[in-house]
C-alpha cells in the first residue's frame, strides 16, 4: 500500500526520513504530501496544536472524507484537549510519535487494517448493494465493515424509517469472517404476536399447545452458528425482553413444551427506527438488554443528510428496476428536481418515485421531466431549503455570540463549502465548481493559495521513489 506523510512546520525533519524508512521495512511505501495524493490515507507529524495544523488536516482530509493519522512528536503537545481538535478537523486517529519501531509497528498496522477496509468498501459486495459516496455516507461504511469484518461484537442499528438498516445488517453477516458461518435469520419484532412470541423466537414441541401438530424450530434455532437480525427490536414487550437478555447472556434456550436446555451461539444484529436510550433512563427498554445488545451502534443518516447520493441512488433504481437492456439516464433537470424534493420515507420514497418514472418511461431516451406524476410536478418549484436550519440558526449564533466577526462567520462558512463540496466529489475539483456556482478558475486559485501555505520545503528523501 502507499500512503503520503507531511511535516508541520514543513521541512524535511529526520523523524519524517526515519518513519519513512521504518514503514517501508513494513511493506507501506511513503511519499510527500500532494494533491495528487489526497484521496489516499495519510500521516501528519505534528509538533503543536495551532490553527495552521487543524487547517491543513480539515484540508487533507476531505472534511474526514480521507484517513489521516496526527503523529504528535511530543505527548505533551496533545495536552489541553488538542486529540479531539484533530479528530475534529478530520483525523481519524492520534498517536504519539516517540521513533521507537514499536510505534511504527502500531502505526502500520492501523494502517493496514485501514487499506484492507477501504478494498472491501470499493467492492462489488458493497457497491452493488449500499451505493453513495458522500462523506458521511463512507464513514458509516468504514465502520460498519470494521466491526463486522474484525469482531464478532453485537450490533445496534438506528434510523428513520427508509433508511436501510435491513441492508446494513445483511452486510455485517456478509462480512462476518467466522468459518462455517451458519445462515441470516431475519425477525420483524413489529409482527410478533404475544401468545405465540415463544414459539417464534424459541420453537416448540408437538403438542406443546392447540395446533402444535409438529415440532418447531424457533429463530434461536435457526440462526445457531449465524446471524441474528432483530428489526424494530424496541417494540419487544417487557417480559420478552427478559427472556431474550437470558438467551443472549446464557446461550441456552428451551423449546415451548420441553425441559431440555438447548445451546445456541449467533452474532445478535438489532434494529430500531428510534433512539432507544431515552426509553433506557425512562424503563420502557430493559437497560441490561440495551447494554448487551450495544456492543456497537451504528447510526444511519437519512436521506436529507446525504443528498449528494441521490443522483447515483436513483441511477441504480433505474438499472436495477429496467426490463430491457442498457437502461436508461436520468436527465439534469429530474436529477435537480430528485435533489431539491423533500422525503420522509428517506431511501424507500426515492426508491418508489423512481420505479413510477420508469413506470411511465418508454423508448431508449433518457427519463425526462414528462416521466413526473402530475403531482410530483406540481412541487417542482419548491426548492430545497433544508439545509437552513435549527441546528444551521444555531451555530450562527455561537460564533456571534464567540464574538466571530461577519467577514470571520464568511471567510469560514466559504472554507468549509469549498472543502465539503471537494470531499463530496472525491477531490474532483470541477465537479466541486460547478457543484457551488462557481468558475474552475475561482476555485483553482483559491486551491493554489491553500497549496502555497502548506507547500512542503524540501522533498523525503529516498521516500518517494
Amino acid at each position: 500500500m502507499v500512503i503520503w506523510i507531511h511535516s508541520l512546520p514543513n521541512g524535511d525533519e529526520p523523524e519524517k526520513r526515519a518513519l519513512a524508512d521504518l514503514l517501508r521495512s513494513m511493506a507501506i511505501e511513503t511519499r510527500e504530501y500532494s494533491w495528487s495524493l489526497e484521496n489516499a490515507p495519510g500521516v501528519v507529524l505534528i509538533s503543536e496544536c495551532n490553527e495552521n495544523a487543524l487547517r491543513f488536516m480539515r484540508d487533507a482530509s476531505l472534511c474526514g472524507g480521507s484517513r489521516i493519522v496526527a503523529l504528535a512528536r511530543e505527548k505533551s503537545s496533545l495536552a489541553g484537549g488538542a486529540a479531539w481538535k484533530f479528530l475534529e478537523a478530520g483525523a481519524s486517529d492520534v498517536m504519539s510519535w516517540d521513533g521507537s519501531p514499536q510505534t511504527a509497528e502500531n502505526l502500520a498496522e492501523r494502517l493496514k487494517r485501514w487499506n484492507t477496509i477501504e478494498e472491501i468498501l470499493n467492492s462489488g459486495v458493497v457497491k452493488g448493494n449500499l451505493v453513495g459516496s458522500s462523506a458521511v455516507w463512507k464513514r458509516v461504511l468504514r465502520d460498519v465493515i470494521e466491526i463486522a469484518r474484525f469482531s464478532s461484537a453485537s450490533v445496534l442499528i438506528s434510523g428513520e424509517s427508509g433508511t436501510g438498516k435491513e441492508l446494513v445488517a445483511r452486510l455485517i453477516h456478509t462480512l462476518d469472517a467466522r468459518q462455517n458461518k451458519g445462515e441470516l435469520v431475519v425477525l420483524d419484532c413489529t409482527t410478533v404476536v404475544p401468545e405465540l412470541s415463544g414459539s417464534e423466537f424459541f420453537g416448540h414441541e408437538k403438542g406443546a399447545y392447540t395446533g402444535a401438530v409438529s415440532s418447531r424450530d424457533g429463530a434461536f434455532s435457526l440462526a445457531d452458528g449465524g446471524t441474528l437480525f432483530l428489526d424494530e427490536i424496541g417494540e419487544l414487550p417487557h417480559a420478552l425482553q427478559a427472556e431474550l437478555l437470558r438467551v443472549v447472556q446464557e446461550h441456552t434456550y428451551k423449546r415451548v413444551g420441553s425441559n431440555s436446555w438447548r445451546k445456541t451461539e449467533f452474532r445478535l444484529v438489532s434494529a430500531s427506527n428510534r433512539d432507544l436510550r431515552p426509553e433506557v433512563n425512562a424503563k420502557g427498554f430493559r437497560p441490561d438488554l440495551y447494554y448487551r445488545i450495544t456492543s456497537w451502534r451504528c447510526a444511519l443518516p437519512p436521506l436529507r443528510e446525504r443528498r449528494e447520493d441521490i443522483p447515483a441512488l436513483a441511477q441504480y433504481f433505474v438499472t436495477t428496476n429496467w426490463k430491457q437492456s442498457d437502461p436508461p439516464k436520468i436527465d439534469d433537470d429530474v436529477i435537480e428536481y430528485l435533489m431539491a424534493r423533500e422525503y420522509r420515507g428517506n431511501i424507500r420514497e426515492l426508491r418508489q418515485l423512481v420505479l413510477r418514472m420508469v413506470q411511465r418511461h418508454t423508448g431508449r431516451g433518457v427519463i425526462t421531466t414528462g416521466d413526473l406524476s402530475e403531482d410530483e410536478r406540481t412541487q417542482r418549484n419548491q426548492r430545497s431549503s433544508f439545509w437552513l436550519d435549527e441546528a444551521f440558526a444555531n451555530r450562527v449564533r455561537s460564533a456571534v455570540a464567540l464574538g466571530a466577526t461577519m467577514k470571520e462567520i464568511s471567510r469560514a462558512a466559504e472554507d468549509l463549502a469549498v472543502r465539503s463540496a471537494v470531499a463530496e466529489e472525491q477531490g474532483n475539483w470541477h465537479r466541486a465548481a460547478k457543484r457551488l456556482g462557481l468558475t474552475d478558475r475561482a476555485l483553482q486559485l483559491r486551491r493554489a493559495a491553500w497549496k502555497q501555505r502548506d507547500k512542503p520545503t524540501t522533498s523525503m528523501s529516498g521516500s518517494d521513489q
